[in-house]
């Protein structure tokens, strides 16, 4: 096939991937959940902080389809409301990844030598160590436990994975003689990152994103359901899981609800990176 041809017929296949049901699917409740997360008072109109102890654990009721926590406030409102700080920090710590990945990557790539073995040691130094427990020490120690500090503690822990895979396609890209013409040309290291390496890098890192931020959904909510996350009256599902753990034999509904939630958002963003992830590979073309 002509360059030109080929070209052109990218853009057709990825449109033609996109409508696919296995990508239409998740990214409809991708969308749904980023509309939730946004405006959750459009979805749940009642204060979920408005609390009745004469309602404590009771089950589903008209108005309340999810029933009431232990405090006696509406449990639907506090899934709903729950969504935002969940998906934000999924977001934030994707986001913070993804840009110390890209600027490490592919410096790691162009320079080589002496920067990539700096830049390889540092990530095999945490990958060596168990991330679970650094994360539950630096909040231990924390006394304010708030989103950002939630974020940046797992950004701290997360992102060698992501930098090594961009490691790896900028490796790569920076051999392919379009690269080695711009070099010869006169173009400086800022020009040839920005221009060639990093565009023709940047697919497998937009793929793993996605699951990126499934996993640090789960990644909160584990933290915060053993203590060491996020504290009330911050909402989110990990704090309602954690909340319910010592009553839910009696009120089940209390951790049914949330990690229902949970387990469609995650398993959402997971089935759309796995989709995107074969959008971008050149053997499904």
């Amino acid at each position: 096939m002509p360059a030109a041809v080929e070209v052109l017929a990218v853009p057709r296949v990825r449109r033609r991937l996109l409508r696919k049901p296995r990508i239409a699917i998740p990214l409809g409740v991708v969308v749904l959940i980023l509309v939730v997360a946004a405006v959750p008072g459009v979805f749940a109109p009642t204060d979920p902080r408005a609390c009745d102890l004469g309602n404590s654990g009771n089950g589903p009721a008209a108005g309340h389809p999810f029933g009431f926590d232990i405090q006696g406030c509406d449990l639907y409102s506090n899934v709903v409301y729950g969504t935002r700080s969940s998906v934000t920090i999924g977001f934030t710590v994707t986001a913070g990844c993804v840009l110390i990945a890209l600027v490490l990557g592919c410096l790691a790539a162009y320079y080589r030598g002496a920067v990539d073995a700096v830049i390889s040691r540092t990530m095999d130094i945490f990958f060596g160590f168990p991330a679970l427990v650094g994360q539950v020490v630096i909040l231990n120690t924390l006394h304010q436990r708030n989103v950002v500090v939630v974020s940046a503690v797992l950004i701290l822990f997360a992102w060698p994975a992501m930098t090594r895979l961009m490691r790896s396609a900028a490796l790569a890209t920076v051999d392919l003689d379009f690269v080695k013409a711009a070099r010869g040309l006169g173009a400086g290291p800022v020009r040839v990152i920005a221009r060639h390496v990093l565009p023709n890098s940047f697919a497998p890192i937009l793929a793993v994103a996605s699951l990126g931020v499934g996993g640090m959904i789960t990644a909160e909510s584990a933290l915060t359901f053993l203590g060491v996350g996020l504290r009330a009256p911050s909402i989110s599902w990990g704090v309602q899981l954690n909340q319910a753990q010592d009553s839910f034999r009696d009120h089940p509904h209390l951790l049914l609800f949330p990690s229902l939630f949970l387990s469609v958002t995650v398993l959402s963003f997971v089935m759309l990176g796995d989709a995107l992830r074969d959008a971008f590979d050149p053997r499904s073309r």
